[in-house]
């Protein structure tokens, strides 16, 4: 039993009360509107590196075959298998072209990627790629024995890397290096296995680099003021 100010009251009183049937009242219940949610069908931007068309050498093949493309070329021959987001199309005049099987947010990002992967396959087996890396230190150098590249970077022993097959090293002057190939992504894996085994400092700027590559330098201690 509850009590306001000392006075009892029947839980009887408080549930109609709660009800508004007090005193012959009755209230009245009223229904809130329902919102009306609207839904709108968002369409996804056409990628504008997907939508580019591919132009393919005459010393280029393809071979097509469902989400199978194989590329075949003076340099080599590379395959890639498409998601079921993608579709290839090739026209008479072959130019080939890399379009979206649906609208999806998956779809919109696929377009772009494989876009630009297919294109590097097809530059890559009729020209071919290249990096370019440069070694910076007293005392650092590179060489090449058979298929291995041998690098002097001021550890206690020298550093041998083997040669994946599909590429080419060529070392000129002892520092700069050059990783040539018809494979753009293995390219760039093995440059980069180069460069970690020493990457730049930026007090000196010291060790494997990029040729391209800009070394932020940062200024070291100076020296107290008498």
């Amino acid at each position: 039993m509850a009590s306001i100010i000392g006075a009892p009251i029947q839980s009887s009183y408080l549930r109609s009360a709660f009800l508004g049937e007090t005193n012959g009242i009755r209230v009245s219940g009223i229904s809130a509107p329902r919102l009306a949610v609207v839904r709108k069908t968002v369409e996804c931007k056409e990628s504008r590196i997907g939508k580019q068309p591919i132009p393919v050498p005459s010393n280029v093949t393809l071979v097509m075959d469902g989400q199978d493309l194989k590329v075949k070329g003076p340099l080599g021959e590379l395959a890639i298998t498409y998601p079921r987001e993608i579709l290839l199309d090739k026209d008479d005049s072959g130019i080939l072209r890399v379009r979206k099987a649906v609208e999806t947010r998956r779809a919109n990002q696929m377009h772009g990627l494989f876009r630009t992967l297919t294109d590097n396959m097809v530059v890559g087996v009729s020209k071919g790629f290249e990096k370019k890396l440069q070694l910076v230190g007293t005392g650092y150098r590179a060489t090449v024995e058979g298929k291995d590249i041998v690098l002097n970077l001021g550890f206690s022993h020298p550093v041998r890397m083997t040669i994946p097959d599909g590429l080419q090293v060529k070392v000129d002057e002892n520092t700069k290096i050059a990783v040539t190939g018809y494979d753009k992504s293995a390219i760039g894996q093995f440059a980069a296995s180069i460069r970690k085994w020493r990457p730049p400092e930026p007090y000196k700027g010291k060790g494997v680099k990029y040729a391209d590559e800009i070394v932020r330098r940062k200024e070291g201690k100076a020296g107290k003021k008498k």
